[in-house]
């Protein structure tokens, strides 16, 4: 039996060899994560995706432009990368965790703290943002009728023992509760905590409201908050400092914290970088948050929205997307006068208005309704060959700001170069951006010659994005910030 079992181990051990001599091994290596990282893919899509939330500091629309401090960040940084940015509104923490760890996002910019328990779970940035949590209360019921500060301090709470027995409501799956557990245990007594759907920023007008009498708040967040409040006071800290910082999936060799990390460290300290912190946090800065124009609090883009609605309408296009054209076109300026003589709300140029027996005296609603009838125009002549909406609104958007003839004619560039006529991203676009060159407008296929089509490319691209903007805000349920103007706030 020994000699028969010698013969099977050299025989086994030999065809384990040979099979391991003619195929790869199979580890994973370095290389293997970049090919399926985080940043990897982003450059393969041509696209970071982030998820945010909307509210007077980090995200709105304002008077048709998009703004806020994470916004202009995040912007700032896909472009660096020269990725396009899109944004998803995701006002529930621990949907947004979920959301990053399945692949359905890149990053989280959703001012999460770090801590030791979300370190372990995502990977994080470096801070965008030191900060403390602070206690949200209200002043004193007769505060102004007191005469000293430290009268007014006789009625708010400055100790955390004093928090003992309060009730506090926090944004749920965040930061705060923990918090406050951490405190309820420091000082020995119950605090007693409300796990709240509503979001910070609605939270601080409920204590101002007396809907609730306390919450937490990031203290540079609650500042800004505080612009539209008389009542309230935020100088209790309940925290040391702490970071805010971007959240990304865990990954081995993360790419792309490290290049999150390298911009940052130029960025931020940077002029651009510190100018942007002061158009957000500077107690300077003019409170817009009342605005009708203001997306947080109000639902409108400028005075011509129902002109809009109701040209849009007419045509079957969504008017947040007419919108995003007038503002490219004009900002919702009715008389502007461009130096080739185009004019008013749509720059309609003037072989267009004769075309529309219109002239200069035109009313902002004239202006859009033929506006509208041009679109329906240029509409009618894209083939009907292309039949995904998104792409046929491109094409329209092309033809509004180059002419259609040049249009046509890198769709034909397209057919020669093997790309697909009825695709406008990544297909026809090519060849309108090329059009400017002698190669593509001396060529056989185009008929319309010479064009700044680079032009005609981003003014596609600036419209579409912004028109993701107008989908995200407009049309979201609205905030109940109300300023009471009728009481001027103290400063201690």
């Amino acid at each position: 039996m020994k000699p028969l079992f010698w013969l099977l181990l050299v025989l086994l051990t030999v065809g384990i060899f040979s099979c391991t001599e003619n195929q790869p091994e199979e580890k994973l290596t370095d290389d293997a994560f970049t090919d399926v990282s985080t940043l990897n893919q982003a450059l393969n899509n041509k696209k970071l995706r982030v998820l945010t939330d909307y509210n007077t500091v980090n995200y709105y629309i304002y008077r048709g432009e998009p703004m806020g401090y994470q916004y202009e960040l995040l912007k700032a940084f896909s472009d660096h990368l020269g990725l396009r940015l899109e944004l998803r509104i995701e006002k529930d923490l621990g949907e947004a965790k979920q959301s990053l760890e399945k692949g359905e996002a890149d990053m989280i910019a959703l001012n999460m703290t770090v801590t030791g328990d979300r370190l372990r779970r995502f990977d994080f940035s470096e801070p965008i943002i030191i900060t403390r949590q602070v206690l949200v209360q209200r002043l004193p019921k007769n505060w102004l009728q007191l005469r000293t500060r430290d009268e007014i301090e006789k009625g708010l709470i400055r100790s955390s023992l004093e928090l003992a027995g309060k009730t506090i409501h926090v944004q749920e799956n965040s930061v705060f509760s923990k918090r406050l557990r951490t405190l309820s245990d420091e000082i020995g007594d119950t605090i007693y905590i409300i796990e709240d759907n509503r979001d910070v920023e609605d939270l601080v007008a409920a204590v101002a409201n007396k809907d609730i009498d306390y919450t937490i708040a990031d203290e540079h967040m609650a500042a800004v908050f505080l612009r539209n409040y008389t009542n309230l006071d935020i100088k209790t800290a309940i925290s040391f400092d702490q970071k805010i910082a971007w959240a990304l999936r865990k990954e081995p060799d993360n790419k792309l914290l490290e290049e999150i990390n390298k911009w940052l460290s130029d960025y931020l300290p940077s002029r651009d970088g510190r100018l942007l912190y002061d158009k957000y946090f500077s107690p300077l800065v003019k409170n817009r948050s009342q605005s009708e124009y203001h997306s947080v609090t109000g639902d409108r883009l400028s005075p011509y929205d129902d002109i809009i609605r109701s040209a849009a309408e007419s045509i079957n296009w969504d008017w947040r997307l007419m919108a995003s054209l007038i503002y490219q076109e004009s900002e919702f300026k009715p008389d502007v006068r461009s130096w080739a003589g185009a004019f008013g709300l749509m720059q309609l140029m003037p072989g267009v208005m004769e075309q529309f027996n219109i002239d200069s005296t035109a009313t902002p609603e004239v202006q859009v309704l033929v506006g509208a009838q041009y679109i329906q125009y240029l509409d009618r002549q894209i083939p009907e060959t292309v039949t995904d909406t998104i792409e046929r609104s491109k094409f329209i958007l092309a033809s509004y700001n180059a002419g259609v003839g040049h249009v046509l004619d890198a769709r034909r560039l397209a057919v020669k170069y093997n790309k697909n006529p009825d695709v406008w991203t990544d297909n026809v676009d090519f060849f309108m951006r090329n059009k400017s060159k002698p190669a593509f407008y001396n060529d056989p296929v185009v008929y319309y010659g010479y064009v700044r089509g680079e032009e005609t490319f981003r003014f596609v691209e600036e419209i579409t994005e912004r028109y993701e903007h107008y989908k995200n805000l407009i049309g979201v349920e609205k905030k109940s910030i109300k300023r009471d103007d009728s009481l001027l706030r103290i400063v201690f």
